[in-house]
């Protein structure tokens, strides 16, 4: 077990929030995403999406520096300034879409283990690796957190030798290639990609200085994962053409300079993300339980360490659900309205909140209010 208030912004905020923005969409989709839409339609697919991340983000940090910062993450912090229904309103939906992200990230892991050995069937492979990690989160949030440090590594590597490789001799179209999908449900499907930040923030309770260590880490994270995004995409649409791009989901392992470091990144990236989602979800689970919100005893945590193992087990039945429910594209949609109405409920409220000019609304991270409204 770990120590509450051990981390500081880079590993307490920066590394779950990127980890899981450079996930399995960027990996198993962008190229789907290009080959779907065009490399133009990509990057405004890109930069709407992580406008409304790094607007909410605002809205966040000024939440963040307006208050001492307990455990719950968005729940907590919009609970305690605006009241427990508004809190229940962004808290509720975010703590599914988080559940469910657990199952969107497994089953992204699975697809690629599945694409390399299709003798494996994919939902036992989800349900084994989704039991691993509930159990190390279970146990060790220190050692979950050290490992995400190292899974960063491989994934920086992945992206090096994705740069550096170049458009091969031989057609990588598989099989028949898919019909061309509309704009907004592409847009549906690519969302979950830029929804990293919960991974951070739900850790606010674990964090030394939380005031400080949340607005510049979910931002920092927010905007690397554009950057890299939009880069992916422009070096997808050099590489291979639509057909390719829409019928094959490890494109990029096949272009890069070295394929199996992408391996590795790919299996990083999913299971770092799954790891930090079922290291957020929890922590939001519980503080809604100890509000009332939810059962109680939900809320009981271990007694030294106050890690919320009850919450744990529960998160683990609802993203095993998940993992039951279908493949990627099914779950995609589903986490894109979740994650859009946690995200569209805090800012409105972080907005009217400005608007109105309450006096117990003093962030020192200020965010004008139109922002907030707009995102």
């Amino acid at each position: 077990m770990t120590q509450r208030n051990a981390f500081g912004t880079f590993n307490g905020v920066y590394i779950p929030s990127i980890l899981t923005i450079l996930g399995v969409i960027m990996y198993l989709r962008l190229g789907w995403v290009v080959g779907n839409v065009g490399l133009t339609a990509s990057l405004l697919i890109i930069t709407m999406a992580s406008a409304i991340t790094f607007l909410t983000a605002l809205s966040i940090a000024a939440t963040a520096t307006n208050m001492r910062v307990g455990a719950g993450g968005a729940y907590y912090m919009i609970s305690r300034s605006f009241g427990i229904e508004a809190g229940a309103a962004v808290g509720v939906p975010l703590y599914l879409a988080q559940a469910l992200g657990v199952s969107f990230y497994v089953a992204g892991f699975s697809e690629s283990l599945n694409a390399l050995f299709p003798q494996l069937p994919p939902v036992a492979i989800s349900v084994v690796v989704l039991t691993l990690l509930s159990i190390l989160s279970f146990y060790s949030t220190d050692v979950a957190l050290k490992i995400q440090n190292f899974i960063f590594l491989a994934i920086a590597l992945s992206l090096a030798s994705f740069f550096l490789g170049e458009t091969p001799e031989y057609g990588l179209a598989l099989g028949e290639v898919p019909p061309e999908v509309p704009f907004w449900v592409v847009f549906s499907v690519f969302f979950p990609a830029v929804t990293g930040i919960e991974a951070g923030i739900s850790m606010s309770g674990d964090l030394k200085d939380p005031a400080k260590s949340l607005p510049l880490g979910t931002l920092a994270a927010v905007l690397t994962g554009y950057v890299i995004y939009v880069l992916i995409a422009v070096f997808l649409d050099r590489f291979a053409d639509a057909e390719t791009l829409r019928s094959n989901p490890m494109v990029m392992q096949q272009v890069a300079l070295v394929g199996g470091l992408v391996v590795v990144g790919i299996w990083g990236a999913t299971l770092s993300s799954a790891l930090g989602a079922l290291l957020g979800a929890p922590r939001t689970l519980q503080a809604l339980a100890r509000d009332s919100i939810l059962p109680r005893f939900i809320g009981v945590g271990h007694p030294q360490t106050d890690a919320p193992n009850t919450a744990t087990v529960f998160t683990y039945l609802v993203s095993l659900a998940g993992v039951l429910l279908g493949d990627l594209d099914a779950i995609a949609p589903v986490l894109s309205m979740f994650f859009l109405t946690s995200y569209g409920m805090l800012n409105l409220i972080a907005g009217l909140e400005g608007f109105m000019g309450s006096p117990s609304w003093r962030p020192k991270f200020r965010t004008p209010w139109l922002l907030s409204i707009f995102g």
